[in-house]
Parts: C-alpha cells; structure tokens; sequence
C-alpha cells in the first residue's frame, strides 16, 4: 500500500503533541497553513448548539500580543493574503495563504490566537449578533432551508438533525453556565494533540518545518481526545431515500460500518458518477430531456458513517421525471459494480497527479490535512466493493452504458501536423492554400492575438483571453447554448487542470483559459469548434438558476452596470460570428506551446483587430442601479471608477483600497454590527479600476447603509493623513511587493494584464505599476482620496432598493455633505 502523503510531503508529531505536514513546492509563487482542530459542530454539549462555530469566530478577535489592528485577519490583508475559517460537523480548520516574506508573521499569529484567545464578555456581546447576521442570511437561504428538509428523514437523534449554526438565543453569552461550556470546550479540544497543521511553500522543508516548531511550540500541549461515534444515521433497515424539491431531485443513500479507505473510495465513485461523457449517467439523462446537471457528493462523512448525496436538477419541475431517473440510476451503479476497474484507477490516478501538480499553495495544505492517497489503493478497492453493496445495484442493467472515455488532455500532446498542411487538413488537402496565403492568414491572427513576456514562462502556467465585440444582438437564449456546448469540454480541462469559462460582458464576449499550459492548445482548438457548431445545434434550457444571497447577486450583475450594452441589430449566431471583431492576449506560453496555438488562431470566428474600441473615460455622473432580489436583507455595492486610466492615479487609488480595507470592516462590520457581509478594495471590471465597498445587513435599511458607506467614504482624506512617514512607506512596500514579477502567479498577473489591455495601458503594465507604487508619495495618495468625494469622479450605486434622496440630491454636483 502507497504511503498516504503525496511524496513531496513530509510528517512528524512535535513534542508538545502537534501532528505536523510540510511540503516544499518551488514553483508556487505564495505560501499556505491550513491548521485543522479534531472537534467540529457535532462535538459540542447539546445544550449550547453554535458554541463551535462562536468560539471559531471569537478567535479572530485579536490577542495580547496582536490586538485587531495586527491579528490575523489584518494582517493577511495587508499583505494581499486570503485567510478564512470553517467550522465543519467533525473538526474546524483555519487557513491563510500570503507571499513567502510574509509567511512567518502569519504563521506566529495563526497560532497565538488559538494559544492565547481574550474571550472578554463586551467582545463575545458583538461578536454573537455578527455570528446572529450570518445566521439570519443563512436561514432565508433557499439552499439551506433544502438542506434543512433533506435531513428529515434522518435519524432524530443524529446530530445533522440538529441545529448547529448558533444564534442570539442558542448563545447566553452572560450566562455563567455558557462561559464554562465555553472554557470547557476550548481546553478539551483547543490543545496540540488534537490539532494537525500543514504548511506548504516555495522554502525548503527544512525551513517550513522550523517555522513551525517554533510558532507550534507555543500551543497547549495535550493528548489527543476520542470523539465519540454518533447514532446511526436512520433508524430503520432502508439505506436510501428520495428528496424532490421542484427543480431538484435527490437520491440519499446512508452508509454505516463503512472499512478503512471509505473516504478515497466515495471520492473515487463520486468522480465516475459525476463524469460527464458520452454513454455515462448525465449524458443518458440529458439525452432523454430529463436532467440538466447531475452533482455526487459525500454530504457527511465521519469515521465509519456517511451520507451520500447525488443530486439531479432540471429546467422544469423534476417530479413527473423522479421514478425513471431513479431506475436509470441503478441501472448505472449495477453496470459500474460490474465493471474492471483497472483502467479507471489509472485514469485516476492521472487526474489526481495532475491536480497536484497545478494547485495553488492553499489546495495543497488542504489536500495533505486530509491525508488522503491520490489513487485507490487496494484498501480503497476493499471499501468500494462494501459501499456498493450498501447502494444495493441489481446484478443486470438494461442500457448500454459505457465507461467514460479517457480524458486526452491528460497525457502528453501528440506531435504537431506537419508545417505545410493546414490543422485538420491531411496531404489530400496540400495545395488548397499555398503556403503564402498560410503565412499571411497568421500574420493576420498573431495581429489581434497578442503573446506577453511580462510574465516567465517557465513555471507551467499559462492564460489565454479572447474577447469579441458584437456587432449584432443573437439574443438572451444564445449564451446558455453556447456555455451548453462547452460543458462537457470544461469537464475535461478542469481535470487537466485549465479552467475554461465563456461569458459575456456587455456585449462582449470573452473565452478565458487559465491554468496548466501543455493541453491549452487541443482545448482551444476543441472550444471554438464547439462554439461554431452552437448554431447548427437544437435549443437548449437554461439549468435552473441558483439563487444567491442580495450581496453576491450584486456582485455578480456589476460587471454588466460597468459596461452597459450598446442598441444592436438583432441577428441569428451565424450572423452573429461573421460581423463579430475580436482580439485576445496570451500570457506565460512556452516558445513550443505558442507555436501550437498560432495555427489555432485561423478558427477564430469573425475579424482579427488589434485595435478594439477601448472604455471611455468617465464622465462625471452618479448613477443607482436597484436589482431585485428577493430576499428580506438589504445590500449595497458602491463602486467609484478611477476618472482616467492613468497609472499614477491607479497607483493611488490602489494604496487607498489597501489601507482602508482592514479600517472599513472594523468600523461596519465589529464597531456598527451592520452585518457579516463587509468588505472593501479594489475591483477592475472590463478594464475599469475602482475602489469598491460592500455590505449586506438582516436589519439596515439601504438608505443606512449608503450613508454608512458614504461616511466612510468620506473620511479617506482623514486616513490617510492619519498615516506618519513609517506606516505611509510600510504600506507602500507591502502593496508594491504584491506587483512584482518575482511575486505574481501566472494566474494573478495573467488578470492584471488583460485589463491592464482593455483600459488602454501599454505592454509593460505590470513594471510601471510596480514603479508607480514603489515612487508614490502622501501628497499623490490625499489628493486622490480627496477627490474620490469631488464631482469629479463617478459612484455607481447598486442596492436591493430605490436610490436614497440623498443620493438623489448629489447627482447634480458634489456628494452632499452629512
């Protein structure tokens, strides 16, 4: 049997009882720690459901040694970090990922605060009704009242029956009873025996481990504490049930007395269910307009015990369709039971090596706290075989199913065509064009597509953008069949590690490739033939949308307020393609992979032009855009573009968001208890670059909420006057540290220069934004926060409700004055 860890991955247990991964990865550009705790939701006293989750949050309120304006949190965002917590039914993990100069600070700190926690009585106070905010939004939440009715038919007595989330009235703060539950729970639970932590970067292993001897030496030593067997999860002999909810069917199946390897083999069965290839599950049910989507997933998983969840959805109401779907399902397990599984275990393996290979320095940490194999070991095999028989297949089927096909894109590139032939053309064909005319079609093609050197391109990664501007409107029904036949494409990139998306921005659209380089070429190629096909293909449905909380609807309808559509001429997809103009940049490509992708650029729809329209200037103008949601919460988005693509301003204005980000979540979010939805920086959207600021509240009204935004807004001049010499230089270099080469990942930097194209800023963006950064004084930086607030510059509002009057009163001229 392999061992568990990836063979990069080293373990050890320190004496203090710390279980201890580290793992060295030259090519990552930033450094992860994923520290995870043995206890979760489930581990809790039945009296006080929530203290999990409450006391995840109370420890990020700053300790002695590093009070809120330098804990953790802080300090993350000060250095262009991302860091985060989940409180999970079995353990609690706490994760950041920061540039490897920062690293050791947050590693100190990540420690501290679960070594030294304050827990003062006014903070937990505040702290509960953010942690009631949250619970509110959760709750009105279509998807979690689902997943409330999902588990009915569970076990009573089971704790994913209960309620964990915690609230105002599950959390008597005040009540001397609590606050010893609370202390009890954090010294049984809250020691280094029960804690696992996992650092992954670019330093050697020696180094990663010495941090965290050091940093770890400072938690609680202990012994690791059993956490007891939950009840079964049914109580009666049926394993399986269904849940239909409109537009959603699920097939719930409980197992229990799972053997030693059930988590790699849900893992593994889940993936070939999920797979979305010709003679497969989805396929036969898409074929039969009975499903949209298929999702397999372990809901719930715990020592021998777990949940699993294959969740089918439709356009239209899911009931008429429940029994069938059902029957093909079982229908499939029974072929799959009966299968050699010899060629999807390679294939596995391939795909999980692959994935190793490409992810980030957070996705690693979190992959070695599991300590998973990346294959199906024979214990694996042992554990599929018992979780099949708990799923009961039939020993016949009745389709003529088929394994899925292996995925091309995970093995090596074959040789290119030969030079004197056209890509798909074979010597039939030699002749058709001269070589001449081969040679100026791509120059024509390498016109519009621009190849960057900002970026090396030696670290694997690779981005591609193309971007067509729309001469004609093919109508709102169109994207979806275009996403449509790209979906089985995106599948296989995903696991070849490219993410493949197209979108629509305005009346733009843009195909974006991001990720691992060598495939980038034959997933190209492959995309915009499925593009141009899109309008000799039937009709397609969209899926069912997905409803999202009113700040993340926002969010997601910003980009088309930046960019709003011009009237257009309606026309069909081949009308459509013929008039369209298109350019597109490729950032991080090797010589050979560039090589490969010239010729695929001949099948571009539409017209080469380098020389696309680009975003006007900003006119002054304060503009409210109110987008329905459905939802009893108010939010507000308030988004001030920079008046001109100048890289000084941008420079500015990028400190500004740097420094006010941790100032604006302390002052709504802890001091005001607007909501747990708060946030601030900066957002680029279709070549614009703007400040953003953004909060959701169960109890403001949206004209409160502006005019907390507006008041902060505000008050920029005065921060950054607050700032002496020291911490103005401080923060400059740590933002500037962000930008440059040695720093950006391919994927980071590949964005910046795209829009860095599409506001208009020449080649070498990303030096001169670095030398803005590192040459930019106080005077600079007041005088743009100055203006921020002048009629100048531009707001765009966008809110759950009508705008304000006093919004409406500061479109004229200047914000009014509070």
């Amino acid at each position: 049997m392999p061992a568990l860890n990836h063979p990069h991955t080293q373990r050890l247990t320190l004496e203090n009882g710390l279980t201890l991964s580290v793992r060295h990865v030259p090519r990552l550009k930033r450094c992860a720690a994923v520290l995870r705790v043995a206890a979760g939701s489930h581990d809790v006293p039945a009296a006080w459901p929530g203290l999990a989750h409450f006391l995840e949050h109370l420890l990020f309120l700053g300790t002695e040694r590093f009070p809120a304006p330098d804990n953790l949190m802080a300090y993350v965002q000060r250095h262009g970090g991302q860091v985060n917590a989940r409180t999970s039914e079995r353990h609690t993990d706490f994760f950041f990922e920061l540039p490897p100069t920062a690293f050791e600070g947050g590693v100190e700190r990540l420690c501290d605060m679960l070594a030294h926690p304050r827990m003062k009585l006014d903070e937990q106070l505040r702290e509960r009704e953010v942690l009631h905010a949250e619970f509110i939004a959760w709750a009105r939440e279509p998807a979690a009242q689902r997943e409330i009715k999902l588990f009915q038919p569970l076990n009573p007595a089971h704790p994913l029956r209960a309620f964990h989330a915690g609230n105002r009235y599950s959390l008597p703060v005040p009540r001397a009873s609590f606050q010893q539950a609370l202390s009890g729970f954090y010294q049984q639970f809250y020691h280094a025996g029960q804690m696992s932590l996992s650092l992954v970067g670019p330093q050697t292993a020696n180094d990663l481990k010495a941090l965290a001897q050091r940093c770890g030496a400072q938690l609680p030593p202990g012994q690791s504490t059993p956490q007891l067997d939950p009840p079964t999860l049914m109580t009666d002999a049926e394993r399986a049930y269904l849940h239909l909810d409109g537009h959603w069917l699920s097939v719930m199946v409980a197992c229990e007395q799972l053997p030693p390897g059930a988590p790699e083999a849900l893992d593994f069965l889940c993936h070939w269910i999920n797979a979305d290839k010709p003679g497969g599950l989805i396929a036969h049910l898409r074929q039969q307009h009975r499903i949209d989507t298929l999702k397999a997933v372990p809901l719930y998983q715990f020592k021998a015990q777990a949940l699993l969840q294959i969740e089918f959805s439709a356009t239209a109401d899911i009931t008429q369709h429940a029994t069938q779907i059902h029957e093909a399902f079982a229908d499939w397990l029974a072929f799959f039971n009966a299968q050699d599984w010899s060629a999807l275990r390679d294939e596995y393996l391939l795909l999980q090596q692959r994935r190793q290979d490409v992810s980030g320095a957070l996705e690693l940490a979190r992959h070695d706290s599991e300590q998973q194999s990346p294959e199906l070991t024979e214990h694996g095999v042992m554990a599929l075989k018992a979780l099949l028989e708990q799923l009961q297949p039939a020993s016949t089927w009745q389709q003529a199913w088929q394994l899925p096909t292996p995925n091309p894109f995970l093995r090596a590139a074959k040789e290119p065509l030969s030079a004197g032939l056209i890509r798909g053309q074979t010597s039939a064909h030699r002749g058709l064009r001269t070589f001449a005319q081969d040679r100026l079609r791509n120059r024509r093609d390498l016109s519009a597509m621009s190849f960057s050197t900002a970026l090396p391109s030696h670290s694997g990664e690779a981005a591609i953008y193309l971007r067509w501007q729309l001469a004609v409107n093919p109508g709102a029904e169109v994207l979806p069949q275009l996403q449509s036949q790209l979906r089985s494409l995106q599948h296989d990139a995903r696991q070849a590690g490219v993410e493949l998306s197209f979108s629509a921005v305005g009346q733009d659209w843009q195909l974006n490739l991001q990720g691992f380089h060598e495939p980038m070429p034959a997933i190209l190629e492959q995309a915009l033939r499925a593009l141009g096909a899109a309008a000799a293909e039937p009709r397609v449905s969209s899926p069912p949308a997905i409803s999202l909380i009113p700040i993340r609807q926002l969010l997601k309808r910003l980009p088309d307020i930046c960019q709003p559509c011009a009237e257009l001429s309606v026309g069909d997809l081949e009308h459509c393609w013929a008039s369209a103009r298109w350019d597109g940049l490729a950032v991080g490509l090797p010589a050979a992979t560039q090589a490969l992708i010239t010729p695929v650029l001949s099948k571009v729809p539409g017209t080469p032009d380098a020389h696309l329209a680009q975003p006007r200037e900003h006119t002054a103008r304060h503009h409210w855009h109110t987008e329905a949601c459905g939802s009893n919460e108010q939010a507000v988005l308030v988004f001030c573009p920079i008046p001109r693509p100048d890289i000084a301003d941008e420079a500015a204005w990028r400190l500004i968001a740097h420094v006010a980000q941790t100032p604006f979540y302390q002052k709504l979010r802890v001091e005001q208890q607007l909501g747990y939805a708060v946030f601030s920086g900066l957002r680029q959207c279709h070549g614009q670059t703007g400040l953003l600021f953004g909060v959701q509240s169960p109890h403001a009204s949206t004209p409160e909420i502006f005019e907390h935004i507006r008041t902060f807004i505000r008050a920029l001049p005065n921060l950054m006057t607050a700032l002496d010499e020291k911490s103005f230089a401080e923060a400059r270099a740590a933002l500037a540290q962000q930008f440059s080469i040695e720093a950006l990942s391919v994927t980071r930097g590949s964005e910046l220069l795209w829009h860095a194209k599409l506001a208009g800023h020449p080649s070498d963006y990303l030096k001169s934004l670095y030398t803005a950064l590192m040459t930019l004084d106080t005077g600079t930086t007041l005088n743009a926060a100055q203006r921020i607030n002048q009629d100048k510059c531009s707001w765009l509002c966008l809110a759950t409700d009508p705008e304000p009057e006093s919004f409406i009163q500061g479109r004229s001229g200047s914000l009014p004055t509070m």
